[in-house]
C-alpha cells in the first residue's frame, strides 16, 4: 500500500426516480439510515470523510462530515466522481449512499490495492463492475474531465480509460457474499430485499 492519504467520499447524487425521488441514503436498513451505514464502514478504511450532495439539507445528514455539491452539475455519476477528485486532496475511496451492506475490510482491501502503476481499484460483483465502489488515484481527475466534456455520463467510464487493478467476485467473496456487499437501494422493492438481508447480516456478510 502506497503511503498516500485516502479521502472516503460518500456520493449522495441522483435524482432516485425508481425510489420515488426520495433521499435514498436515508432509508433504513437495519433501524440505521444507509449513509451511516457507509460512513461507519469508511472511516476506518480512510483519513477523512466528505459527502458529495446537492441536496440542501445535506449538511445536517452527518454534521460533523464536510459537505460539498458538484462541481459541474446534473452530469450523473461521473459528474460525482469528478467532484470526490476535485475535491480529495489525494485519493479518494468512494462508496454511493445507495449500498448499506459495503463493509470496512472490504474498502481497505480497496485501498491496499493501490501500486505506483495502478489509478484505480474497482471490485467486480455477479453484475460486473462496481466503480461507485472504488478507489481512484488523483491521477483519474483529468481523464474524468475530459470524458465529460466528451458527453461521457457513466462512472465505468472511468474505470476503463485509466490504469485499473480489478477486484474480481472471487476476491470480493473474501469479504462475504458479493450480491449483498455490492447492493445497491435503487426502488422500493431493493429497500425491502435488503431489510430482509440485514436480518442475516451476521452470516451473509
Amino acid at each position: 500500500m502506497l503511503a498516500r492519504p485516502v479521502t472516503g467520499v460518500i456520493l449522495a447524487g441522483g435524482r432516485a426516480t425508481r425510489f420515488g425521488g426520495a433521499p435514498k441514503g436515508l432509508a433504513r436498513v437495519g433501524g440505521e439510515r444507509i449513509v451511516d451505514r457507509i460512513a461507519r464502514a469508511l472511516r476506518p478504511a480512510c483519513d477523512e470523510l466528505l459527502l458529495v450532495a446537492n441536496d440542501e439539507d445535506a449538511r445536517a445528514w452527518l454534521p460533523d462530515v464536510r459537505v460539498v455539491r458538484d462541481v459541474r452539475p446534473a452530469l450523473g455519476a461521473l459528474g460525482g466522481l469528478h467532484t470526490a477528485l476535485t475535491h480529495a486532496p489525494d485519493a479518494a475511496l468512494v462508496v454511493a449512499w445507495d449500498m448499506p451492506f459495503v463493509t470496512s475490510a472490504l474498502l481497505r482491501e480497496l485501498r491496499d490495492r493501490e501500486r505506483a502503476d495502478v489509478d484505480a481499484v474497482v471490485p467486480r460483483g455477479p453484475d460486473g463492475a462496481e466503480p461507485l465502489c472504488a478507489l481512484y488515484t488523483r491521477a483519474c481527475l483529468g481523464a474524468a474531465e475530459r470524458l465529460l466534456d466528451a458527453g461521457e455520463r457513466r462512472a465505468r467510464a472511468l474505470a476503463e480509460s485509466v490504469r485499473t487493478a480489478w477486484l474480481d467476485a472471487d476476491e470480493v467473496a473474501r469479504h462475504g457474499d458479493p450480491a449483498v456487499l455490492l447492493l445497491s437501494v435503487n426502488t422500493p422493492e431493493d429497500l425491502a430485499a435488503a431489510e430482509s438481508l440485514s436480518r442475516d447480516e451476521g452470516r451473509i456478510v
